[in-house]
């Protein structure tokens, strides 16, 4: 659905993205303006597809589960004939929240207020103690745009949203190898941070800061230093990529040299550094391998769908990443280990092995983001130029701006 801002919003936010100073970081108010955060929210966020969950949360008729961001919430729920839709959490009546609860089972969605309650589906199926007569079809929830992608959920509350389907139809070979589909998730894990939710997915998009930032990562990832990855180094991840049943294409369609698919799209396998065949304190394995993978090939893949959804797919495990914004400056860095559907905890792996990296890593980004905000909060804050290792956040502006100007 489309939602409407006022033209003094609109001529504020339209003038900090026409002045914007090509190669350097966003000027403050960026990060700090009440109405460049609820542009963000009404027009960006609501116009993105954001990756909500997975399948696996919603085994059986009447699983549902919500997600929120920013004032929106969505309600993801499993019919009776077993269709998956997606909802908005509002009754039609006074605009109360209906779902309230994280995620459950039931048989119909009925609003705590007055009791409306609607089919799963969305239809409206009871109007307690309603005068006069009127069109129940006319009062279902608002839905919103679904696509699920190998098992991954993904929605868009915009009447026009991006064209993601063919941007996943060319990433699909690409990542059927792990087989998102029958994984499940073994742990998910949030750290809010104080800070506006451009920081925090701007720092995800550079490794300019993980060598100085991430001591534990830095052991074991080559992103941290692109001229480490030698000759040698990617000559061994080709060979145990092809024996493993991973290709090693680069798919790169972000930022302005993206072609005009309406969403974009990266995927890249890197090498770790030798002697570590995963994401973990040793380097040893901390779950089966994932999908029709043969052996563990010394990488690891970033794939990314759309401007707001990151993975993070080694050949055991993956990590999911979304930075979802709650108020200006308040943002959820929010985790989601996944492993194949048929491992077993405790007996195929242990939640502390297999979160470790990611849990110690995330608690450094919660720290360096919130003294970025900080430091943005200053009158004295002048936006630096930015690195070539920053070439994500250059990509992600590019997107940005692009909207803000429509």
């Amino acid at each position: 659905m489309e939602t409407a801002l006022d033209q003094n919003t609109l001529a504020e936010v339209k003038q900090l993205a026409r002045n914007r100073r090509p190669g350097f970081a966003l000027t403050r108010s960026f990060y700090t303006s009440p109405a460049v955060f609820d542009h963000d929210i009404k027009s960006f966020w609501s116009n993105s597809w954001i990756w909500v969950g997975h399948e696996c949360q919603i085994p059986e008729p009447g699983n549902f589960f919500r997600f929120d961001y920013g004032t929106e919430s969505i309600i993801v729920v499993r019919d009776r004939q077993g269709t998956v839709h997606a909802h908005v959490n509002v009754c039609r009546h006074r605009g109360s929240r209906v779902c309230l609860e994280a995620s459950g089972k039931t048989s119909v969605l009925s609003c705590p207020y007055h009791a409306w309650t609607y089919d799963l589906d969305g239809r409206l199926r009871t109007d307690r103690a309603m005068d006069g007569q009127f069109d129940r079809t006319d009062y279902s929830l608002f839905s919103a745009n679904l696509i699920i992608f190998q098992g991954l959920i993904f929605v868009c509350l915009s009447d026009n949203p991006p064209a993601l389907s063919p941007a996943l139809e060319r990433l699909a070979p690409l990542t059927k190898p792990f087989e998102f589909e029958d994984m499940k998730i073994a742990h998910a894990a949030s750290y809010p941070v104080p800070a506006n939710w451009k920081l925090a997915l701007e720092n995800y998009l550079e490794c300019y800061h993980c060598a100085p930032a991430h001591k534990e990562y830095s052991r074991s990832h080559s992103l941290k230093d692109p001229a480490s990855m030698t000759g040698e180094l990617l000559s061994a991840l080709a060979e145990n990529s092809c024996q493993a049943g991973l290709p090693l294409t680069v798919l790169n369609e972000t930022g302005p040299d993206a072609d005009n698919t309406g969403c974009d799209i990266y995927y890249r396998r890197y090498p770790l550094y030798p002697g570590y065949k995963t994401g973990s304190r040793s380097g040893e394995p901390v779950a089966p391998l994932l999908g029709e993978l043969k052996q563990y090939d010394g990488g690891t893949t970033d794939v990314m769908i759309g401007p707001l959804n990151s993975f993070l797919v080694y050949a055991d495990y993956a990590v999911g990443y979304r930075f979802v914004p709650r108020t200006l400056q308040e943002t959820d860095i929010q985790i989601v280990w996944m492993v194949r559907g048929d491992a077993v905890e405790d007996r195929d792996y242990s939640l502390e092995t297999l979160t470790w990296l990611w849990d110690v890593t995330s608690q450094d980004d919660e720290r360096i983001i919130r003294y970025n905000q900080q430091g943005v909060n200053s009158v004295a804050f002048q936006p630096g130029p930015l690195s070539s290792m920053e070439w994500g956040i250059e990509a992600f502006y590019h997107g940005y701006l692009s909207r803000l100007l429509e």
